[in-house]
């Protein structure tokens, strides 16, 4: 039997079909079917990745509905993860790239079996999930943790080059939510490893295979070897593909928005009379590669939904120094510590700051700014 997935996944570019993809959302659903690979999600991450819609949006959105709390908490929780990673990269910084509360163990590689990257591991709805994720940019999260199990707990790869991988790929990348998913997968940021075996991959993705690496109990996991299959595991060579640089014009006598990988919001400052600069920086994309899908992905959404914005590649440095103006603004990210001008706040969905050492205990904060009068 074949996987079942959602094989034609087309995300739209331009805001006012994205506002009404939020509109769409069936949260109810969500919540019961979201581990399916045929099941009811959102495709709204790659939107909230990019800062084009926020997750508070969401939320309100979907509340004026008429939804209560109770009944889409799922949904809701969903939506929370996102900015508790979030608050984590805030706090830990660079923290993330490294193992956060516990060493990986074992770890025999610190690359990714080739039979991965080459959608070859022989677990059919994995290897179709690959495929799909290369033409798509887009992967179902069920589907990440079985990669992500297969890759660390069973290949014994370390996970940042294959986090590193994922995110490359990824119109949702986001290095917060995918590093510390993975370590969480891996055992570095959770008290105990993901295993997923072959029939809890037949149940959520609709196969009936046999025979494979996978298809043995979870109490044989623990002593389990490298599969021959996982063996090989090349170096990764990650690179972006920016455009060539081109000439920009700045109005010194207007202020500048600076827009960047992760805000594109078309709604920023639409009142105002501003220069609008795309920043994207050889030096991030060095240290955080993605792929031209997604380089696409972010220019075509800019362009569609942001009036006058202009693209400049180089560094932010180079920007204020070649190009002065006014004040400059832009919002608040772990990787924009290098800029200077007016940092202003993100659209979060809850007023919970600071570093939780576990999602749980941020969630209970979060919950007693919902309105949960109809739970029993």
């Amino acid at each position: 039997m074949e996987p079942v997935a959602h094989q034609d996944i087309v995300f739209p570019t331009t805001y006012a079909d994205i506002l009404q993809r939020v509109r769409t959302i069936d949260p109810v659903a969500y919540g019961a079917t979201r581990n399916y690979t045929n099941g009811s999600v959102s495709y709204l991450s790659p939107y909230i990745s990019r800062g084009i819609i926020s997750t508070k949006k969401i939320l309100s959105e979907t509340l004026n509905r008429g939804y209560e709390p109770n009944q889409i908490e799922k949904f809701i929780q969903e939506l929370a993860w996102r900015e508790y990673w979030q608050h984590v990269w805030i706090a830990k910084k660079e923290g993330i790239n490294q193992d956060l509360k516990h060493q990986q163990n074992p770890v025999a590689n610190t690359s990714m079996a080739a039979a991965i990257i080459n959608a070859q591991t022989g677990i059919e709805a994995v290897d179709q999930g690959i495929r799909n994720f290369y033409k798509t940019g887009y992967i179902h999260n069920h589907v990440r943790m079985y990669i992500a199990a297969i890759a660390c707990n069973i290949g014994q790869s370390h996970w940042k080059e294959p986090a590193q991988w994922m995110y490359y790929h990824l119109l949702d990348a986001d290095w917060a939510s995918n590093a510390l998913s993975w370590q969480w997968v891996a055992g570095a940021n959770s008290n105990k490893k993901y295993y997923a075996n072959q029939d809890n991959i037949n149940k959520y993705c609709f196969t009936e295979q046999k025979g494979t690496f996978l298809d043995v109990p979870y109490e044989a996991f623990a002593s389990m070897q490298i599969p021959e299959i996982l063996e090989n595991t090349p170096t990764l060579e990650l690179k972006t593909p920016l455009p060539e640089p081109k000439a920009i014009t700045i109005n010194e006598a207007l202020p500048t928005c600076i827009y960047n990988f992760y805000n594109i919001d078309p709604l920023w400052k639409t009142e105002h009379s501003v220069n609008r600069i795309l920043l994207l920086e050889p030096s991030h994309f060095k240290d955080y590669p993605v792929a031209q899908k997604t380089i696409e992905f972010i220019i075509t959404i800019a362009k569609e939904n942001i009036t006058n914005i202009q693209i400049y590649i180089g560094e932010f440095n180079d920007l204020i120094t070649n190009h002065p103006s006014g004040e400059i603004y832009y919002k608040e990210h772990p990787l924009n510590a290098h800029y200077s001008g007016i940092e202003e706040a993100r659209d979060w969905m809850f007023d919970v700051q600071g570093y939780y050492p576990s999602f749980f205990a941020f969630w209970k904060k979060c919950k007693k700014q919902l309105p949960f009068e109809n739970k029993k």
